[in-house]
């Protein structure tokens, strides 16, 4: 019964999610940070001027749920970066050049196009002025300066390419070098309480601050190139948008991408606005941003949310009251139905929604198919607890 259930509300969440009448043709994903938001946008919009009709499913999740759904077919194509590929999707593999890569990500059915133009990796920054007065260009010309005061990120601290094989690589002699969060570091170059930090090679901030990057002289930061993954059939479903997603190739310069991440993040600008401006000046395609208002997203996600909890919460009810009856009437079957329940609890909600994945796909169906799983335990127990607690003799009088 519950399989049957779980799938009858994976369906009305699709249906009540689904995109309208004559909808999309494919589908683009992006992660949950900025950066890839305009990517994806780029590209949606490069698809719709194609002759396509994409949408855009934004802020999907991270790197392993994008992936999942890439190979399940629920997404057609997402912005991804060398290093994620070779690191973590293709891990143990030994893939060093991009031809490795690209011919290991064949074998799943996946293809990559060629690198957009920027290197999206980790970097030392300082502010313009004092790199200026220093004479410092590069990581190399730190082993000068030994009294410098570097903050670095707890992350980039701890990474096994960061600080201290950064330190062995260059030999740094900087001694006291201590960790901070990422934006605590950016306010604190900006009032010179620290002079060098790490950073990512197209951060806004670098932007806001007037910040030097420094050459990674010695190349000991693997690269982070951004590229375009797509299924395999796509191009035999929409060649239109797969040409038009590959004319980005070398189009967007690190400079560019910091701009941009400038604009939506430090302006406030609309990713969609965003990337139909990049469009307009670096390609010369002429798009429209659609974009919605905060009252009319403050509406959408509203009845999005409040559908969720309904249809979820109403069939934990249906499934859960019954099951806590059981379970205070069969000591037996009781212990076995709160020790299925309570499990369900303690697996994690990512893990789980990744799992789901493969089966009912990405955004609404498997929301509602978690929710529904998480609560069943309260509903289980207290149903049990409130039977369990009355009197014996209450019970019996209301069975005689």
């Amino acid at each position: 019964m519950i399989p049957r259930l779980l799938l009858a509300l994976a369906g009305a969440a699709a249906l009540a999610f689904a995109a309208p009448a004559g909808g999309a043709t494919l589908r683009i994903g992006s992660k949950k940070f900025t950066e890839s938001v305009i990517l994806g946008e780029i590209i949606t919009h490069l698809s719709r001027h194609a002759g396509d009709q994409p949408t855009h499913r934004k802020e999907v999740g991270g790197t392993r749920v994008l992936w999942n759904a890439l190979l399940s077919g629920e997404i057609d194509a997402y912005p991804e970066y060398t290093g994620t590929i070779s690191q973590e999707l293709l891990a143990g593999q030994g893939l060093t050049t991009e031809d490795q890569i690209r011919a290991a990500l064949e074998r799943a059915g996946v293809r990559m196009s060629r690198s957009l133009g920027f290197n999206n990796t980790y970097a030392i920054g300082m502010k313009e002025e004092t790199a200026r007065r220093l004479g410092i260009r590069a990581i190399s010309d730190l082993r000068s300066h030994p009294g410098l005061r570097l903050f670095l990120t707890n992350e980039f601290m701890d990474r096994k390419d960061g600080w201290p094989s950064l330190r062995e690589r260059y030999r740094l002699p900087h001694a006291a070098v201590r960790g901070l969060d990422h934006d605590l570091a950016y306010r604190a170059l900006e009032t010179g309480s620290i002079q060098a930090t790490d950073l990512y090679s197209t951060d806004a901030e670098i932007l806001e601050h007037r910040l030097r990057v420094l050459a990674d002289d010695l190349s000991h930061f693997p690269a982070y190139r951004a590229v375009l993954l797509y299924r395999a059939g796509l191009e035999r479903r929409a060649p239109a948008t797969v040409r038009a997603m590959l004319s980005l190739e070398g189009k967007i310069a690190e400079a560019d991408m910091i701009r941009m991440n400038a604009q939506a993040k430090i302006e406030r600008a609309p990713e969609e606005v965003v990337a139909v401006r990049f469009l307009a000046q670096k390609m010369g395609v002429q798009s429209r941003a659609e974009v919605e208002t905060a009252w009319g997203r403050f509406l959408r996600h509203t009845r999005e949310h409040l559908l969720l909890v309904a249809v979820s919460l109403g069939a934990a009810v249906l499934v859960a009251l019954p099951l806590g009856v059981l379970a205070a009437k069969r000591p037996a079957a009781g212990q076995a139905i709160l020790a299925g329940v309570g499990i369900v609890q303690t697996i994690p909600s990512l893990a789980l929604l990744v799992f789901m994945i493969p089966f009912l796909g990405i955004g609404g169906p498997p929301a509602v198919v978690a929710l529904f799983l998480y609560s069943l335990l309260p509903i289980v127990r207290n149903t049990y607890t409130g039977l369990t607690d009355i009197p014996v003799e209450v019970r019996e009088s209301s069975e005689a």
